[in-house]
């Protein structure tokens, strides 16, 4: 059994992206690592950080981004295709340059890519999420956060990435899997482990230019650009009252990010809201109410939430 992991990135480095993090936490269980790595400005050391890291199972792709495919994401999925398609593997792992995996759920990916091998009915491995929020001990709990995500694929010629990146469909036209009206979700089975998810863990400045570089994909750069002249420079993360507590272990390869957090100054605890912005969705009543109907009431069990896999039973 062979493990591919994939992944992509642009200015990781200066938007405080922990890609080479990333990247380390999957690699003891990989065979090979490929990622491709786009062209960036040119005070970033993405390039340099994942040189650094020294191990020769990994392979670097350089790209060029070209912003006709910024509207949706579009660039996204195609930057993670050009990455996948490289890979050999049997099964295809996939982290984004935020996510991360501890060191304690290796040793349970491998055995489940193992034992579902033989399973060709299996298209992918389904991970739950842990998404962590301005710091590294507040995490979301509530309705509205996607508390499972495809991230291992079976190596199929017509399995792509799907829309912005998040995921991954089967799609029909071979040529062109940019078209969406012939796709179907992946048949999944669920592995025990889950994606430590710190995309919007940054200090507050760079989580607001990573706002940027993020919306600029996905409306166009001239439009991107227009609203951030005029919004605020740094990210107002709330009060971290209003979400749960990690009381677990981070992963062992962020003990540098996180001993070097220095933001805690210009956090809010407790309190609430500034009511002159637009309040985050967890913020809201509504999504409190329904929070509070799942967590007590359904068990955890979310509601209305979308799902872009089929999950396979009794496997």
């Amino acid at each position: 059994m062979k493990i591919s992991g994939f992944s992509f990135v642009r200015n990781g480095d200066k938007l405080y992206y922990p890609v080479a993090e990333a990247i380390q936490s999957i690699l003891p269980i990989c065979d090979e690592f490929v990622i491709a790595v786009g062209k960036g400005d040119e005070d970033d050391r993405t390039r340099e950080l994942i040189e650094a890291i020294d191990d020769p199972k990994i392979r670097i792709i350089d790209t060029e981004w070209n912003e006709q495919y910024y509207k949706k994401g579009i660039i996204n999925s195609i930057q993670t295709d050009i990455a996948m398609q490289e890979c050999s593997g049997d099964w295809l792992f996939y982290v984004q340059a935020d996510e991360v995996v501890h060191e304690k759920y290796l040793p349970v990916i491998q055995k489940r890519c193992a034992e579902l091998l033989d399973k060709p009915g299996v298209e992918g491995l389904l991970f739950k999420y842990m998404h962590f929020w301005g710091d590294y001990q507040h995490y979301h709990a509530g309705h509205g956060w996607y508390p499972y995500e495809i991230r291992i694929v079976r190596n199929l010629p017509r399995v792509h990435s799907y829309q912005s990146a998040q995921s991954f469909r089967w799609f029909g036209h071979y040529d062109n899997p940019r078209q969406e009206e012939d796709t179907r979700k992946l048949a999944v089975a669920l592995v025990d482990a889950y994606i430590y998810h710190y995309g919007w863990v940054r200090p507050p400045h760079l989580m607001q230019n990573k706002r940027r570089a993020l919306d600029s994909v996905h409306w166009g750069r001239e439009k991107a650009e227009d609203y951030y002249a005029k919004a605020p420079k740094y990210f107002d993360y709330g009060p971290l009252s209003l979400l749960a507590e990690f009381k677990g272990t981070h992963p062992a390869v962020m003990n540098r990010m996180i001993s070097s957090m220095n933001w805690q100054d210009k956090l809010q605890y407790s309190g609430k809201p500034n009511r002159f912005r637009v309040p985050h969705k967890h913020e809201l009543l509504k999504y409190r109410l329904i929070s509070a109907f799942e967590k007590y009431l359904l068990g955890g069990k979310h509601i209305g939430t979308f799902k872009n896999y089929q999950l396979l039973k009794n496997l």
